[in-house]
């Protein structure tokens, strides 16, 4: 799995909205200036982090972003999930599927056993580390 600027750029967003968010709603707007991010490209993750519960929204010339819940209550692997279209190392790695359509040794892969520990070994550290301990890391007050 390669982590793709949706992951990113969703991480540098929430951190931000975490940072300038705790009294009143942050603008799209500003946060692009401030992580220079495209604004509708975080318009498009916005939508994902809303519809996830991870990010509340209100519209208005006062509206923008809030955390929907704590910093310490939101993971970089809760995220990743939301983020992302794939979570599996090499796309085989999702324990469910009992084959993948992916390589020339469907059905037989005894390397994907690999991927599968991997993948779980990257998700059992992300969802360790949460956004709060990430602000308490460069010291700012949550």
């Amino acid at each position: 799995m390669r982590l793709t600027t949706k992951s990113r750029y969703g991480i540098r967003l929430i951190l931000d909205v975490a940072l300038h968010g705790k009294e009143k709603p942050v603008p799209l707007s500003e946060i692009a200036k401030r992580q220079n991010i495209s604004f509708k490209y975080l318009e498009h993750l916005t939508r994902k982090l809303n519809k996830a519960k991870i990010l509340t929204s209100q519209r208005g010339p006062f509206g923008g972003h809030m955390l929907a819940k704590s910093p310490d209550k939101i993971t970089i692997g809760e995220l990743v999930r939301t983020l992302e279209d794939s979570t599996d190392i090499p796309g085989c790695a999702a324990e469910e599927k009992k084959k993948c359509a992916i390589c020339n040794q469907t059905g037989v892969c005894v390397s994907r056993l690999v991927w599968i520990e991997a993948n779980k070994a990257m998700f059992g550290r992300l969802d360790k580390i949460t956004i709060g301990s990430l602000l308490k890391k460069i010291n700012f007050k949550i």
